[in-house]
């Protein structure tokens, strides 16, 4: 009798167990097959920032983006003014944060203008590598406000609407390779009031520009970067840059010569350039990305 019962007990409690733990675990292949069955492609971009522009290259949850971009002046300045290293430097320091893998917020202040720059990107849909989905879309919105102290104007120093500017960016992306990635960054600036004070070359409140940036891989850690901005409604030459991406040490460290002295999305549109050959400025970025809690 104690042996029918013990049976009974097997069948109707360890055997379901038995079939729901197996169940369990075919389910859980079955997930991670149909998460790693079509993978997004990764590292499209080395970094969040490429020369100038912002790249589609999203941040993985809770980490932190610091950037410290530089600028000098104009190699044509000669070896008296070392190349442009002594005069014309503009600093920008940023930070962003990635609330998921879609979604992120940063902050950042450069030295022209005194220029402070709320952004936020957003990553629409990734380049699949099936080719499912052939390219990768992200969305910038930024807004800031020109804090120069310009009481010496009296009367006509600009209240914070008028210092206030706005940019918006489309970023689509495609790595064909792993060794060729190019970016299409059409952009636009808009500024409340433009003024003469303002260190920028454009007077208008309206600019358009698209940015085109390309990524060309040497080795497993370095790339040859490329960036142009022709301007599409104004008569400010365009932004040309090129130079080398090195990843080392959990950093990535971009070296580069550009014609434009700006650093900030609106600024980019609107501060006027050199002429390549003659206004080029060396200029650097330092990346750093930091874990911010448990993933």
């Amino acid at each position: 009798m104690d042996q029918l019962f013990v049976n009974r007990m097997v069948k109707r409690l360890v055997l379901p167990l038995l079939l729901l733990l197996f169940y369990g675990n075919a389910l859980a292949q079955l997930e991670r097959k149909l998460v790693t069955a079509d993978p997004e492609v990764e590292l499209i971009f080395h970094a969040p920032r490429q020369i100038n522009l912002l790249t589609v290259e999203p941040l993985e949850e809770k980490t932190l983006h610091f950037a410290i971009m530089h600028t000098f002046g104009p190699l044509k300045e000669g070896v008296r003014n070392l190349y442009g290293l002594d005069n014309g430097a503009n600093i920008q320091f940023s930070f962003e944060y990635a609330f998921d893998d879609r979604f992120s917020l940063g902050a950042s202040r450069s030295g022209r203008d005194k220029f402070y720059n709320l952004y936020g990107r957003h990553h629409l849909f990734r380049q699949k590598k099936s080719g499912a989905v052939p390219v990768s879309l992200s969305l910038v919105a930024a807004a800031g406000v020109n804090t120069v102290d310009y009481t010496f104007l009296r009367e006509d120093a600009p209240d914070f609407s008028e210092r206030s500017s706005f940019a918006f960016q489309l970023l689509l992306a495609r790595k064909f390779s792993d060794k060729i990635s190019v970016q299409l960054s059409p952009s636009l600036a808009y500024f409340n009031a433009p003024m003469a004070a303002y260190l920028m070359e454009g007077e208008q409140n309206l600019y358009l520009a698209l940015g085109i940036s390309g990524k060309f891989k040497l080795t497993g850690k370095s790339s040859l970067t490329l960036q142009w901005m022709p301007n599409l409604n104004s008569d400010l030459r365009s932004n040309v840059g090129i130079g080398i991406d090195i990843e080392a040490g959990g950093h990535v460290f971009q070296m580069y010569f550009v014609t434009s002295q700006a650093l900030n999305e609106q600024y980019l549109l609107a501060g006027g350039n050199g002429v390549p050959g003659e206004g080029f400025r060396l200029g650097f970025n330092v990346n750093r990305i930091f874990a911010t809690g448990s993933r």
